[in-house]
């Protein structure tokens, strides 16, 4: 197992070299994001509520440290083109926001657009990102997410590279994620120029959304890693659209993936299911793996729809997802040869989830009627201390 560790290591350095060098991105990042549950409505109260909530709740402590405001914060720009927020949602101004979320220690991100105008119409960065980076960095914010809306015929290598220079010469660092959906094809440019990058459409709270934006990660596995990372979207955990099963299955396989884990929930009023699956540290863990290799398919049985995914980890070790995604209950076979492994090689099996040991074996696991849309996720390594 070590030559693979070796190869799979230097895979690893060599998307350093190639990655933003920014110092961020070391791992996937993780926070929170208000769009996906709050959309517009949106406002100084909610941020402050939802960062005292991460650091209550066990979410601060599990790694997540970004608090993001999406679209809606800002209305116009001063005589002087500086970007102004809302004074009716944000009165308090976003430097006394950073100021509060710091004194919590966590991190502020803000939105802004490519554009001439963000997609919810709100002014754009387009002429602007070279005072917008130095306002952004004066009122302390630490990650900055740029939309794809009203950009007509400009060239996105272009216009996130301006960005990207004028985020990097205020000389504050500040998490760049790039987000075009991934029309361009960033993954073959993005990692010079970003943390991170959109690769697809925005996620919905459905089964079917989860699926397509999971499997266009397949093809373009190669392109994540130490620095910057594909961005299938942020997590739908605990929004209600999907069952507690899907959503344990969109946090396993988005933390093989090396995926952002960009919570999008309520954290003011979350339930324990929903906590629990955001804040399983083990599996946590397979996400922040230094080594930073992002998981893929490897091998799929039953018409595609039983499904093996796989990753190296840094010490040697195995992570594993077993995912139906079929609408029956099924039974998926590991195989070592799946993960890189000679047969005939002793293996330490854990369960993510139940967080405990299943057993030793030589050349295969098989796990049992797994319920439809369900996952299990496993570690597998010499060693049981797991």
């Amino acid at each position: 197992m070590k030559l693979y560790t070796c190869v799979f290591v230097l895979l690893s350095t060599l998307a350093l070299i190639n990655a933003l060098d920014n110092g961020l991105g070391l791992t996937p990042q993780m926070g929170w994001n208000s769009w996906n549950y709050f959309a517009c409505d949106i406002n100084e109260t909610l941020i402050r509520e939802t960062a005292l909530a991460m650091t209550k709740n066990g979410m601060q402590d599990a790694g997540y440290e970004y608090v993001n405001i999406d679209d809606c914060w800002a209305v116009s720009r001063d005589s002087n083109g500086v970007i102004q927020a809302d004074p009716n949602a944000f009165p308090s101004g976003i430097a006394a926001l950073a100021d509060y979320v710091h004194s919590l220690g966590l991190k502020l991100g803000i939105y802004t657009d490519a554009g001439i105008l963000t997609c919810q119409k709100r002014p754009g960065s387009y002429g602007y990102e070279a005072i917008d980076a130095k306002t952004y960095a004066s009122w302390g914010i630490d990650y900055v997410k740029e939309d794809w809306c009203s950009t007509f015929l400009d060239n996105p290598v272009q216009r996130y590279t301006i960005m990207s220079e004028a985020l990097n010469a205020t000389g504050r660092p500040i998490f760049f994620s790039l987000c075009d959906w991934g029309v361009d094809n960033p993954w073959n440019w993005a990692p010079t120029i970003g943390n991170s990058w959109r690769t697809t459409p925005d996620i919905k709270d459905n089964w079917n959304s989860f699926i397509s934006n999971l499997m266009a990660q397949v093809p373009i596995a190669g392109a994540s890693g130490v620095g910057g990372w594909n961005d299938p979207d942020m997590l739908e955990v605990g929004n209600g659209g999907m069952t507690n099963t899907e959503y344990v299955s969109q946090f396993s396989l988005w933390s093989l993936m090396s995926a952002p884990l960009i919570a999008g929930n309520d954290l003011r009023n979350v339930d324990p299911d929903t906590l629990a699956i955001l804040t399983n540290q083990e599996v946590i863990a397979i996400n922040q793996d230094p080594m930073g290799k992002q998981g893929t398919l490897v091998r799929s049985t039953n018409d595609g729809y039983n499904q093996i995914w796989a990753r190296p980890l840094s010490d040697g070790s195995r992570a594993v997802v077993l995912f139906n995604s079929s609408p029956n209950a099924t039974n998926i076979e590991l195989l070592w040869s799946d993960i890189w492994v000679p047969i005939n090689t002793q293996l330490s099996v854990r369960d993510l989830w139940s967080q405990s040991d299943i057993g030793v074996f030589s050349t295969s696991y098989l796990a049992e009627n797994i319920a439809p849309h369900a996952s299990v996720m496993l570690r597998l390594s010499t060693s049981s201390k797991y």
